[in-house]
């Protein structure tokens, strides 16, 4: 074989060399187009996921420290006009009392969630609560100590 047969046998290849890495170079990029996609989906999905989360714990009950106890502060209706922030048990108690349909009396509430309204003192926590959604303005209390809801 004389070199210059050599020659033209490299250079057939190397041409073959590089049609090949050509080709493996084509589908790096387009791998790396389709990542560059999949990176700016997926950030904009955290970004959307972070802001819901602030938003929620911005909604959410804010506890507080009252003599040493973590309490929940249960915001005014103007503040906050949706029941979601409320919690569950306080949302338990909007609900009964606009079921009711009028003016309704603590232990009715009481039954209504299951505690032992013949047992003093039982009924003593409910009556807070539901005092304090009134004083949110969520619920009316009447001055004869019965509840109705607010429109």
């Amino acid at each position: 074989m004389s070199d210059l047969e050599r020659i033209t046998a490299r250079r057939s290849e190397l041409d073959a060399l590089a049609e090949e890495l050509a080709k493996q170079l084509q589908e790096v990029q387009a791998e790396r187009e389709e990542l560059l996609v999949a990176e700016r989906v997926l950030n904009r999905l955290a970004e959307q996921d972070r802001a819901e989360t602030k938003a929620a714990e911005a909604a959410a009950p804010v506890k507080v420290q009252v003599a040493g106890r973590a309490v929940l502060l249960i915001p005014h209706r103007g503040e906050v006009g949706d029941e979601a922030v409320l919690p569950a048990d306080y949302r338990r108690i909007l609900a009964i009392v606009r079921t009711a349909g009028g003016a309704v009396q603590v232990k009715a509430v009481g039954e209504e969630l299951g505690l032992e309204v013949g047992v003093r003192g039982k009924l003593e926590p409910l009556r807070a609560k539901m005092t304090k959604l009134a004083d949110r303005g969520r619920l009316h209390k009447r001055p004869d100590g019965k509840f109705t809801a607010r429109l």
